[in-house]
């Protein structure tokens, strides 16, 4: 007889994103509560619903989620706003992450959590100051009112904060929690060499498929061709040994300025006579694609890595065991406190430099309030925490404490953000993640 199980689940994840989307329009809350509640409900209570061990596929639901997540944040931002903002997206995705990382390793000295070494402090902050993308997009997304600015800080900031925490827990953290001590200097030369790699080969790889694009004139084809880069972005980068985040954004991001440029200089009429060779070399008299069909890139986009949260969440309702949140329930209220009074004072440092730094412009008391509570945790803490061998004494530890801590900012963040935006700041619904 057959085994269903694929079309099963298969119907399951699409039917939840439907009901929690519905639901969340009808109600005016954000998908991604009903997302997490659902997930963790169906799996718990209604089993024949996930007929496939996801637990058992893990690695393999990682690979093939990681790329669908990030794809669509990186795809959001634009090029312009990367140069006119890139001081402060700089500090927020890498000074302030690396500061707060380092802020929480400390918490060794104090004997906070008894058993773990510095090393494994380390670790312990690298996985749970990354921030969750969807999380982000599905709780602001309703909502206007937030300036251009601090639209394009939440955008670059998830997405360069994860590579950032990603390099400093697989380069830094991580080997010296297994092996119990670190060559402080090599491994600063590594989490370099990896930064400066990943990005060399990200844009490459970003080049190539803008030239490629050039040969479709369709939105489909256009959509596919940014799905197999951003996979083979992810791969080619993993199987070099650096980071396969920060190359896929990287590579999103490259192809999405290129097309960026040609549109805008299709849009202002600015046919040159004289080319540079730059220009000559994109063949910049053919466009890669158009406005209209990046709206719908944009969308499909989006509505992948709704799918492919989903399946994470599944895996996260199978990691959740309420007896054991509730014996290490101390231990995630200690580590929810210090990584939120972390965030909110390295984004009061943020705002009070935008005063004084010349590159970096102010973001106000909202401005800081909103990027505070835009720090959801989400799909990638939950990813980070499974890469700890199985030998790890502590492991069960790192994976209660970060689950608890994942749902705690989901619901503790989002809920504080969309009471803030429901009931002190009403605005008429739209996205904020168009421009």
């Amino acid at each position: 007889m057959h085994s269903f199980a694929p079309e099963i689940i298969l119907i399951t994840i699409l039917g939840l994103v439907v009901f929690s989307d519905a639901v969340a329009n009808k109600l005016k809350i954000p998908s991604v509560f009903l997302l997490l509640i659902g997930s963790y409900t169906i799996y718990t209570y209604v089993p024949m619903a996930v007929p496939i061990d996801l637990k058992q596929y893990f690695d393999t639901i990682i690979l093939f989620c990681i790329p669908l997540i990030f794809m669509g944040d990186a795809l959001h931002l634009h090029f312009s706003d990367i140069k006119k903002y890139g001081w402060d997206i700089f500090y927020l995705a890498v000074v302030a992450v690396a500061l707060s990382i380092s802020v929480g390793a400390s918490m060794y000295y104090f004997g906070v959590f008894e058993g773990l070494t510095l090393g494994a402090y380390v670790s312990l902050f690298a996985i749970n100051m990354a921030t969750d993308a969807v999380s982000v997009q599905s709780i602001l997304s309703r909502f206007k009112g937030i300036s251009h600015h601090i639209k394009v800080l939440i955008e670059g900031e998830s997405l360069g904060n994860d590579a950032t925490a990603v390099i400093a827990f697989f380069f830094i953290g991580l080997p010296w929690m297994m092996s119990g001590e670190i060559d402080a200097g090599h491994a600063a030369l590594d989490a370099l060499r990896v930064f400066v790699v990943s990005i060399g080969i990200g844009t490459a790889i970003g080049f190539s498929f803008y030239m490629l694009m050039k040969l479709f004139s369709d939105k489909r084809s256009e959509f596919f061709a940014f799905i197999i880069e951003a996979y083979l972005a992810y791969v080619v980068a993993e199987e070099m040994h650096v980071s396969g985040i920060l190359t896929l954004i990287v590579a999103i991001i490259a192809t999405k300025a290129w097309i960026d440029s040609d549109i805008k200089v299709l849009e202002e009429g600015e046919v040159q006579k004289s080319k540079s060779f730059m220009r000559k070399l994109r063949l910049s008299n053919i466009h890669a694609t158009t406005t209209e069909r990046l709206e719908y890139i944009y969308e499909m986009a989006k509505e992948f890595g709704y799918i492919a949260a989903v399946m994470i969440f599944f895996v996260l309702a199978e990691m959740v065991s309420v007896e054991k949140l509730w014996e290490y329930k101390t231990e995630i209220l200690i580590m929810f406190g210090i990584t939120t009074l972390i965030r909110a004072i390295s984004m009061a440092k943020f705002a009070f430099w935008g005063n004084k730094v010349k590159h970096i412009e102010p973001v106000g008391a909202e401005g800081w309030f909103i990027l505070t509570f835009s720090g959801m945790k989400g799909a990638l803490s939950i990813i980070l925490v499974h890469m700890i061998p199985a030998s790890f004494e502590h492991k069960e530890f790192f994976e209660v404490v970060t689950t608890g801590v994942v749902m705690m900012s989901i619901f503790v963040y989002g809920t504080t953000l969309w009471t803030y935006f429901t009931f002190f700041k009403k605005e008429k619904e739209v996205s904020i993640f168009k421009k």
